[in-house]
């Protein structure tokens, strides 16, 4: 039997719980701006799947990377941290 290979894992905070199962999660990254180095904030939007409505917004959260689940949820909320 093959193996899947590492699953990526990321942590982000939950801006939005108005869909059924379905959570919004920020992903924060920093990095130096390429010119001046300067630290600036990146941040990318991804829908996750979260089988009960017991998250609300501003929650962080752990993600991970699984098979499509719909056109645009490529995500599971995996942890909940308090």
């Amino acid at each position: 039997m093959k193996s899947r290979g590492q699953r990526s894992e990321k942590v982000g905070v939950v801006v939005s719980n108005k869909m059924a199962k379905t959570v919004t999660v920020r992903i924060d990254r920093k990095l130096p701006h390429p010119r001046y180095g300067k630290i600036i904030t990146r941040s990318k939007k991804v829908y996750a799947h979260n089988e009960l409505k017991d998250i609300e917004p501003g929650t962080k959260v752990k993600i991970s990377e699984t098979r499509p689940l719909s056109k645009l949820k490529r995500w599971r909320v995996v942890e909940i941290f308090e």
